[in-house]
């Protein structure tokens, strides 16, 4: 059996509080979907929203007809005459997915209709979807809802519509009630007594059970399920992709055309994007859920791989990495100097071993590039030399006018200096290094992610913590700076940067 996956990442995923896409991000994002991760389906819009949401799904209905997509391209429509029907339309899309109401409450309180009113309406325009050679899907919304309070107006809705040109009913989960056992439950009813029908199921994620729910639906029957990007969505959002890959694949032991090793690019792509972060440990694609983090784990994988499961990183394009810090054994810190090719006698191990626990009491993070200019400290060795040092450097920020950065450098005894005009003091900075560079022939680093960490209740003197993913000869390594200043913690994790890539060139 092989399950079809939806994905609204553009339209429900949109929904999150403070997030928004332009043209060009939705389709990035609506090409790597489908021409990438091979998703049956997305839905890019709501019909009706604004001049920029129509000029969006324009961009990407010109885009999927010229490469093939266009019937997987989905716009969310109203029972409103003809209105969305005629949106989508002239905006070059060829489904719509009608949105209805699943409860009766929602019917008679929110449209002030009759059932009988509100399923006229829904008929009248299946008929001029025809005419206009566009599929319809029906969202029952508030389905979950209906089915716990008024089972016979839901079932009413489906018997008035099974017979109607619609490709597909959709269970929406609206509010996020549901449990496990309902979500079985529910869609079991609707397949035993409608065995005919495409149903697809919307889940969202309000009280954590919303893969629960999907694992549930998938067992009941269903042949459809929608999902988001890093579960984005209104409140605690929707299900989140990869782990309903991950899911079905290991646990249902059914098929999909997803292709699994692209969910981390998808997935880091929407997070850009969004501007929503991932959270570390968020199951598939979040930043630690590769990461061994206690001595013994790494131990035990190094006998045999003991501590290993189904969810392997080279899947998801991803890694195994094994964390430093006070929880680190000798394995932990073996893996990471093997990685840097460091090699190191037992009294050697013991003594770095020592100052990783001592810097992870203080609650400090390590970073593999740490190490060796942590191994440099404890042992006075030359694992690595600081050919790269700052001299001085003079920064300026001014209301209404750009940043300045003045940098020195001395570069294996010999002084370079440049002044560059940037976004911010760091972007300034950057700049500035980045003209050095350029003069010397050098080549420049490549920045792929900042993030800056400050103490929860931290004060303004707090120690801030700037990470940095750098790509470095087709590799990503993250370098870790320490200062109470934002952007001279950002530059200490530079520099740490610059003279690994010099002495990885010597």
């Amino acid at each position: 059996m092989k399950i079809e996956i939806m994905d609204t990442t553009l339209r429900d995923g949109e929904q999150t509080t403070g997030v928004s896409y332009t043209d060009s991000e939705k389709l990035n994002v609506a090409r790597v979907l489908l021409d990438e991760v091979r998703i049956d389906r997305i839905e890019i819009a709501s019909a009706r929203v604004s001049e920029g949401e129509y000029k969006g799904v324009q961009t990407i209905t010109n885009w999927a007809r010229k490469s093939g997509f266009i019937e997987k391209v989905e716009v969310l429509g109203f029972v409103d005459g003809t209105l969305s029907l005629d949106w989508i339309n002239n905006a070059g899309g060829k489904v719509i997915n009608l949105l209805c109401k699943g409860s009766k409450k929602h019917c008679l309180e929110q449209l002030h209709k009759s059932p009988e009113e509100h399923l006229a309406g829904i008929k009248n325009l299946i008929k001029h979807a025809s005419k206009l050679d566009i599929n319809v899907n029906i969202y029952l919304e508030d389905w979950s809802n209906g089915m716990r309070n008024s089972k016979d107006y839901v079932l009413f809705m489906i018997d008035s519509l099974k017979s109607e040109n619609i490709k597909r009913f959709m269970l929406p989960d609206t509010l996020g009630i549901m449990n496990p056992d309902e979500a079985y439950f529910f869609c079991k009813e609707m397949i035993g007594r409608y065995p005919e029908l495409h149903f697809d199921f919307h889940s969202h994620n309000d009280y954590d059970l919303a893969t629960a729910n999907v694992y549930m639906a998938i067992k009941a029957g269903v042949k459809g399920i929608h999902t988001t990007v890093n579960g984005l969505g209104e409140r605690a959002g929707n299900v989140p992709l990869a782990s309903v890959v991950a899911v079905i694949k290991d646990q249902l032991k059914y098929e999909l055309n997803v292709q699994e090793s692209k969910l981390t690019n998808i997935s880091r792509l929407v997070e850009s994007f969004s501007g929503i972060r991932i959270p570390a440990n968020k199951p598939v694609v979040g930043e630690y859920v590769f990461t061994q983090c206690a001595g013994i784990h790494a131990d035990g994988d190094n006998k045999n791989k003991l501590y290993y499961n189904d969810l392997l990183p080279e899947r998801f394009g991803r890694e195994r990495q094994y964390a430093l810090g006070k929880m680190s054994g000798k394995a932990n810190i073996k893996q990471n100097l093997e990685e840097l090719g460091i090699e190191l006698t037992p009294d050697e191990m013991r003594i770095v071993t020592e100052r990783i626990i001592e810097l992870g009491d203080k609650k400090e993070h390590v970073t593999r590039e740490d190490l060796p200019f942590i191994i440099a400290d404890v042992l006075n060795s030359s694992t690595i030399e600081n050919k790269i040092k700052i001299k001085n450097y003079s920064l300026s920020v001014a209301h209404g006018l750009r940043s300045i950065a003045t940098l020195k450098l001395e570069i294996e005894g010999k002084d370079y200096e440049e002044t560059a005009a940037g976004d911010g003091q760091y972007d300034a900075f950057m700049r500035a290094l980045n003209r050095i560079y350029c003069k010397l022939g050098k080549k420049e680093p490549i920045l792929i992610d900042y993030l800056v960490t400050i103490p929860p209740g931290g004060q303004t003197d707090a120690l801030v913590e700037a990470f940095i993913t750098w790509e470095l000869e087709g590799r990503e390594i993250k370098t870790r700076g320490l200062d109470p200043d934002q952007t001279v913690a950002a530059i200490k994790a530079t520099m740490k940067m610059l003279n690994l890539m010099e002495n990885s060139s010597k």
